[in-house]
């Protein structure tokens, strides 16, 4: 199990990126979370298998329709084992 930690910049906000990166992840079977930083950024945190995480990164990297990603800062780490599902997040 790893854990991807990303930043993904570009027109993220405001096309339905959150929704889609959440179906993307539960198709993998991947958990975390996903949210919109007030500077227009978007945060993804995800725990998985290597491969199901790799192809989540394929995904940010493009987006859904209407998203124009500029850029995806990617972190590898560990993961913590600490989340249940792969869920919007707000805070």
């Amino acid at each position: 199990m790893q854990r991807l930690h990303a930043i993904v910049s570009g027109r993220v906000q405001g096309v339905s990126f959150r929704y889609y990166t959440t179906q993307t992840a539960r198709q993998l079977n991947i958990v975390g979370w996903v949210k919109n930083l007030p500077d227009r950024t978007v945060e993804v945190v995800a725990e998985g298998e290597k491969p199901a995480l790799e192809q989540l990164l394929d995904f940010l990297h493009k987006g859904p329709f209407g998203a124009r990603v500029t850029g995806v800062d990617v972190h590898w780490q560990l993961a913590t084992e600490e989340f249940s599902t792969f869920r919007t997040a707000y805070e």
